[in-house]
């Protein structure tokens, strides 16, 4: 009995590693493909600030809702742990463990948010310059115009008026824009300030063309951006839905074995408890990295 209870619970261990690792690999290939890792772009930005920009967005979540998930974690894992051990020691301490990640999965969140918040303002950033840049026909005056007509929020706002001010410091646009690529090197930015370079360097006579082809550019990237955070979104519910439900695969165990054989197993047998407790690892570490996945590639390129 006790080498069948071993199976079953190895046979649930092993069917969740395969299954994740065949869930990401499958179906989040098209994301990795599309998106680069936000945060490696951007962690010049600190947490603090990340932090209080969400909060002057209005999207950090209140002291009730950080109270709710404290609970919820605290109750769910304190559940499902005394069904795996029925042990209120092991149940307590895994319930503290569980709290612990709360402010991890807040920090991710945040990180998401905001970059998602970012590539907002890129949008808006790139889209006007272009209207501005076809009125004028000048990079700087364009720069001018958007930042005046107050449509960017900082620190995207600020840092085209660093750009300004290092035109006008340098009399030449080059500083500028090697700036601004650097701090936001999308593609769209990049190819959106060539385009400015290449029709005041050279001249051309079809420069609204081109421009108009740069905008419905933008406009496609953003429109598979958002397609893109939808498809992501529905998928992580899925996703997180399938990890609670391989917790509950010990229930299978204990309909199999009786709960009374299956209480009596774990007792006695220190290598199903060890197992018991190595799928419970496993599978936590594979939604946390789930999560961080999902929150911290969001859509830019």
């Amino acid at each position: 009995m006790e080498f069948i209870m071993f199976l079953i619970a190895l046979a649930i261990a092993i069917f969740i590693v395969l299954y994740r690792n065949n869930s990401g690999e499958k179906t989040y290939t098209y994301v990795s493909k599309n998106t680069g890792n936000f945060l490696d772009k951007y962690n010049k930005y600190s947490y603090k600030e990340v932090r209080r920009k969400i909060k002057e967005l209005g999207q950090d979540y209140t002291k009730k809702q950080y109270l709710i998930q404290l609970t919820l974690f605290a109750a769910g894992s304190a559940l499902v742990t005394y069904l795996y051990f029925y042990s209120l020691i092991v149940s307590i301490m895994y319930s503290v463990i569980a709290v612990l990640f709360v402010p991890y999965l807040a920090y991710l969140r945040c990180k998401r948010l905001y970059s998602e918040f970012i590539f907002e303002q890129i949008q808006v950033y790139t889209t006007n310059v272009i209207m501005e840049f076809a009125t004028t026909q000048s990079f700087v005056k364009a720069l001018e115009g958007v930042y005046e007509s107050g449509v960017l929020e900082d620190p995207v706002s600020s840092d085209v008026k660093m750009m300004i001010d290092l035109a006008y410091d340098n009399g030449t646009v080059d500083e500028s824009i090697k700036f601004f690529n650097n701090k936001y090197p999308y593609y769209i930015v990049k190819n959106t300030h060539q385009l400015f370079l290449q029709i005041t360097n050279e001249g051309s006579k079809n420069s609204s063309d081109a421009l108009e082809n740069m905008s419905q550019d933008i406009d496609m990237l953003v429109e598979a951006v958002y397609r893109d955070r939808i498809d992501r979104a529905t998928f992580h519910k899925k996703f997180i839905r399938f990890g609670v439900i391989l917790y509950l695969m010990v229930m299978l165990v204990q309909f199999l074995l009786s709960t009374e054989s299956y209480i009596e197993l774990i007792t006695n047998n220190m290598a199903v408890r060890m197992l018991l407790h190595l799928i419970i690892v496993v599978n936590t570490y594979f939604l946390l990295d789930g999560e961080k996945f999902y929150n911290e590639n969001v859509g830019a390129e």
